[in-house]
């Protein structure tokens, strides 16, 4: 019996795009079928491909539907959401998200950042602090509440955000978080600070928890699985001296340490992040869907390449097992 842990990283909606084609040459080529992994982690985008899967949509239809074409006979799910019209995006400007003034720290950040400064992420913490966007990602994702009404999936599905009170990530659906509708939780997920407006679950507010971390894999340590799947669209080698290449730069950095955690615990890793190839399909603006079917298609090739090794292969047969 072979356990595996799905991690999806956020990134956007190429970030999503690039989920699909990775996931679509899996299931497609290699027989691994990610709804079949028994704990899925998801963070921003990664938290929408994540909760799509855990309600039965194939990696397959997931494709399909992120570059419009046709679906297959059973996903009635899709085939609903796909009937809501999605807001266009303004094209994300970071220099434009951080001219606005900032709100101050607030005394349960400051006693974090003191009683437990080694679990204190200063930029974490910053990001939360960022004053509210003006875009509603509940509305962004109106196409979800078809959710509304659904219990969280029997099986873990669990959605990472970040409390803008004290800077903490919160992994909703995981034993012990605070409870939240599916369908906010995911919102809260994809709340990327001064660009959406944070999202209100239980009295608090929240933002993206890729302002902990771009993947939050290292979560999964000491569960006991065999082998972890990391999707990481914002990580990958980062050229040049913009705010995007630097932003993969520093998600491959952490994107290191954590799998070197999981590592060190017994837990074996696959990874997949955008090579130059995907990286130029992706382009500089995360919130574009033009040109979405060049990205799903880019990273299904490369993701097959990567596949392919003899090393990669071996574990993804492993995962195809099943447990």
């Amino acid at each position: 019996m072979t356990r595996v842990g799905l991690v999806l990283g956020a990134g956007g909606v190429r970030g999503q795009a690039y989920h699909s084609g990775v996931l679509a040459v899996l299931e497609h080529d290699f027989g691994f079928d990610p709804r079949t992994a028994e704990v899925i982690v998801g963070t921003s985008a990664g938290s929408i491909t994540g909760t799509l899967l855990r309600f039965g949509v194939s990696a397959q239809d997931l494709a399909a539907w992120t570059v419009k074409a046709p679906l297959s006979g059973d996903d009635d799910l899709l085939r609903q959401m796909a009937e809501v019209p999605i807001p266009e995006l303004d094209p994300l400007r970071p220099l434009q998200v951080l001219r606005r003034l900032p709100r101050p720290p607030g005394r349960h950040m400051v006693a974090r950042a003191l009683i437990r400064p080694w679990q204190f992420r200063p930029l974490a913490a910053g990001l939360a602090l960022l004053a509210p966007g003006r875009h509603d990602i509940v509305e962004q994702l109106a196409a979800l509440r078809e959710l509304e009404r659904s219990a969280w999936p029997d099986r873990d599905l669990w959605v990472c955000a970040v409390r803008r009170r004290d800077g903490r990530r919160i992994v909703f659906g995981r034993p012990g978080s605070p409870p939240a509708p599916v369908h906010l939780a995911v919102a809260a997920s994809c709340a990327v600070p001064g660009y959406f407006t944070p999202v209100e679950i239980g009295g608090h507010t929240y933002v993206d928890g890729g302002a902990h971390s771009p993947t939050n894999a290292a979560i999964l340590r000491g569960r006991g699985l065999d082998l972890v799947i990391i999707v990481s669209p914002m990580s990958g080698p980062g050229n040049g001296l913009g705010f995007f290449a630097a932003s993969r730069r520093h998600a491959a950095r952490l994107l290191r340490r954590e799998v070197r955690a999981l590592e060190e615990a017994g837990t074996r890793t696959v990874v997949f992040s955008p090579g130059p190839a995907e990286q130029e399909a992706m382009g500089d603006d995360p919130m574009s869907r033009h040109r979405l079917d060049a990205v799903v298609q880019r990273a299904f090739l490369e993701a097959g390449k990567t596949a392919s090794t003899p090393a990669v292969r071996a574990l993804l047969r492993l995962a195809a097992e099943g447990p």
